[in-house]
């Protein structure tokens, strides 16, 4: 028997309302927001990634599914963002649109070991605003997030926020860690000894207690940051107080990502154990410019879809909460049913019917677990008056209505 690739999902139908409710109230939102959804292949050429992401960023390292052919090399997309960039400049919507929000939804690949909510193929919810660097877009992009927690169900999350600064803030943060850590290298685990000589910043979001321990004795605060980007950290700060949002700031927050700048943001839930980020985004002001186009600033998010549904309590509505079934007892009567089917749908009434020709009595049972809201039961007796009887799955009651007003009464 074939199994499934390991660290792969099939996500059953029992399973897919929440899914679905999810992804409805995400695209209510970011109409909200005047957001227009975007949907870029999930195939990349792979020195995409390896120029934006960063040599030696983990995902490039080590997480990137490739795919060679005879002369090329792809990638299976580990996360949004780049994709995005490549398509806003490739299409010419730096010439047509400039400022522009986009969202999407959609499958990325990363070959890590599988966890809980993290798998090899997984889903993200995400947006990108290309075309501004004002701090109050910032505070708009942080507060869309927030709301979309809201409407997910999701309690006792924290939102934490930093300012890694602008390109030279970033360098100077760098040697000042650098120095810093240099006289506790052999205390850091394995990885961040590594880390240290190639991606400094990885060494502050390390889960390993004793590099934790390290890295709160640098009390870190805002120091590296230059006067601009101070006040822009200050007036994200003010904004998001003005709307009421609740939020640390975490100056050991980084993103591992080379193309992070002066704002990022994670949205965390303990119930999701030491990974405990569900999503996370950021600005980056200089990624345009840094695929050959006009230098704009840009910030987004995504959200992993596998851990909302973790801390989420949302139930997700049933695909099938407003079915009609019909149970047809007899040929004569299966044959009129079909009729009576396409009359159904053709007026936009979700519909189905037994087609393994059960006893009432199964058949009602079938009816029952797919979530009929009304079962509609034509046998000889029924066809004779030219009726069918309808019962009410939710008050168990049962009456007889001509077919001729059937599609009327199921849509009212």
């Amino acid at each position: 028997m074939f199994k499934k690739v390991p660290g792969t999902k099939d996500i059953l139908p029992d399973e897919t309302g929440r899914w679905q409710t999810i992804e409805a109230i995400a695209r209510n939102i970011f109409s909200l927001y005047n957001f227009h959804e975007i949907r870029t292949p999930i195939i990349e050429e792979a020195s995409l990634f390896k120029r934006i992401l960063g040599v030696t960023t983990e995902i490039v390292q080590k997480q990137m599914f490739f795919i060679h052919s005879q002369e090329d090399a792809y990638v299976l997309r580990p996360e949004g963002t780049v994709s995005i960039a490549r398509s806003y400049l490739e299409n010419n919507l730096d010439k047509t649109s400039g400022f522009i929000k986009l969202y999407y939804i959609g499958p990325m690949f990363r070959l890590e070991r599988p966890q809980k909510g993290r798998l090899r193929q997984f889903h993200h919810i995400g947006c990108e605003v290309i075309g501004s660097q004002e701090a109050i877009l910032d505070v708009e992009i942080i507060s869309l997030a927030e709301q979309m927690f809201k409407s997910f169900a999701i309690a006792d999350y924290k939102i934490k926020i930093n300012s890694l600064g602008c390109p030279k803030d970033k360098q100077a943060l760098s040697l000042s860690l650098k120095q810093s850590l240099q006289k506790d290298n052999q205390k850091l685990c394995a990885d961040c000894q590594v880390r240290l000589e190639n991606n400094i910043f990885r060494v502050l979001d390390c889960k390993n207690e004793a590099c934790q321990e390290i890295v709160k004795a640098l009390a870190l605060k805002d120091r590296h940051l230059c006067p601009d980007c101070l006040n822009h950290f200050k007036e994200v700060q003010n904004g998001l107080g003005s709307l009421n949002i609740i939020f640390e700031v975490e100056p050991q927050l980084v993103r591992g990502l080379d193309y992070y700048n002066r704002t990022v943001f994670e949205f965390t839930h303990s119930n999701l154990g030491s990974q405990d980020a569900i999503g996370a985004g950021g600005r980056y002001n200089n990624l345009i410019k840094e695929l050959g186009g006009p230098d704009i600033g840009g910030i987004g998010f995504a959200f992993g879809v596998e851990r909302l549904l973790l801390a989420s309590s949302i139930c997700g509505e049933k695909p099938l909460n407003k079915l009609v079934y019909l149970i047809t007892l007899g040929e004569t009567a299966k044959n009129a049913g079909v009729k009576i089917l396409n009359q159904l749908r053709s007026s936009g009434i979700p519909s189905d019917m037994d087609y393994l020709s059960r006893s009432l009595k199964a058949a009602m049972r079938a009816a029952n677990d797919a979530g009929a809201r009304y079962v509609l039961i034509l046998g000889e007796d029924e066809l004779k008056k030219n009726v069918v009887s309808l019962k009410d799955m939710s008050n168990s009651t049962q009456r007889e209505i001509s077919i001729q007003e059937l599609t009327k009464e199921l849509k009212c």
